[in-house]
């Protein structure tokens, strides 16, 4: 695993981020899609990403589902989605436990076919009761999961069961909104037994960034991590799991992830770049200058710290509900450098009231979708 990175400004590239990378290791939940509907944008992001050679791996924390049929609802998006460019944390978390259990292994699921399966291919045994004495304990998120099951994972855990889980997301993005995650169900588990996990597959472990970077790969090396770019909507598991692993990444706004929670982000949960959604892989990132006042500029907009207080200005006007994502830029760095080198509590700063959806100051004028040759 590379060293960790803890960012403390954005970074800007000289061309879009579709030729600035070989790969993207898109999140779906909230980032291609929100249950059954697709996220607006998110296809013509991706394909015109495509157009300029940039390649697609989709990395879900999602264990429920088998990776066909989420290529196939991404094929219904007008997407083309081979099998293979799916990686969900069933398949990780079934290598997790190969890797720590010996071969044969009782493993008790908490979860859906494809987590029993992906834990058979790798040479352990499933069960579903605590009467069958596992060795360990696999928890995953499912939309019908019961009490029983976590009943029967909290009978096999206190009796010895080894703790398992496949992610640790706390929500999930569904159609009707923000609903319960797979670490919202192990609240339950962990009051009953007392013990915690001591492994998770899923984000935010890179673990499935560099299962996605293997299976890309065109020679016997790895893509490199310093050409792939993990993107997601979630600051603790996506943007985490980027850090964890050494790589550069884009938070995008249209599911979990908001402009607060950006701004006051630890170092270990900070993008690298910032976008409204999948369009910006097709931009290029621009650069935040910092100025001898202890300013910082974004296109036209400049934000200030004012002892607690983050103030923006737009053209050399001050907007109390900036509505640009240059603004929200300039915001970054001017809100991680107050922490970072003045100390300022992150909770306690006063911050600019974003608009609830955020562009690029030049959207107006198609930028969207534009190489460097001008091809949309």
């Amino acid at each position: 695993m590379s060293d960790i990175r803890t960012p403390h400004a954005l970074k800007s590239t000289a061309a879009p981020l579709s030729e600035t990378y070989d790969l993207v290791l898109l999140d779906l939940d909230g980032v291609v899609y929100r249950g059954k509907n697709p996220v607006e944008h998110a296809a013509d992001g991706i394909a015109d990403a495509e157009r300029h050679g940039m390649q697609i791996s989709y990395t879900t924390n999602n264990p429920s589902r088998y990776p066909h049929t989420v290529a196939e609802q991404l094929e219904g998006f007008g997407l083309r989605v081979a099998d293979n460019q799916v990686i969900t944390s069933a398949i990780v978390a079934a290598r997790m436990l190969a890797d720590r259990l010996p071969q044969g292994s009782r493993v008790l699921v908490v979860g859906r076919e494809h987590l029993c399966e992906e834990i058979e291919k790798n040479g352990l045994t499933v069960v579903h009761t605590a009467a069958e004495h596992p060795d360990a304990v696999i928890q995953s998120w499912h939309q019908d999961l019961s009490w029983a099951e976590l009943a029967e994972a909290s009978y096999a855990i206190a009796q010895g069961a080894r703790y398992f889980v496949t992610n640790k997301d706390l929500t999930i993005p569904r159609e009707g909104g923000i609903a319960p995650g797979n670490g919202a169900m192990q609240l339950p588990v962990i009051t009953a037994t007392g013990v915690r996990p001591e492994g998770s597959a899923g984000k935010p472990e890179a673990a499935m960034y560099d299962e996605s970077r293997q299976l890309f790969s065109k020679t016997a090396s790895l893509v490199p991590v310093d050409r792939s770019l993990p993107c997601g909507d979630r600051l603790d598991t996506d943007i985490e799991a980027a850090n964890r692993g050494g790589y550069d990444s884009l938070v995008v706004l249209t599911g979990v992830a908001d402009p607060a929670q950006i701004l006051t982000a630890a170092p270990l949960q900070r993008p690298t770049y910032v976008a409204a959604d999948l369009r910006g892989l097709n931009r290029v990132q621009p650069a935040v200058e910092r100025g001898a006042d202890g300013s910082f500029r974004c296109g036209d907009a400049v934000a200030r710290c004012d002892g607690r207080t983050v103030r923006i200005e737009i053209g050399g006007r001050p907007v109390d509900a900036p509505d640009t994502l240059d603004a929200l830029r300039a915001a970054c760095d001017c809100a991680w450098a107050a922490v970072d080198e003045n100390g300022a509590d992150p909770e306690a700063l006063r911050l600019p009231d974003f608009a609830p959806v955020l562009h690029e100051a030049d959207e107006a004028d198609g930028a969207y979708g534009t190489g460097t040759d001008g091809s949309r």
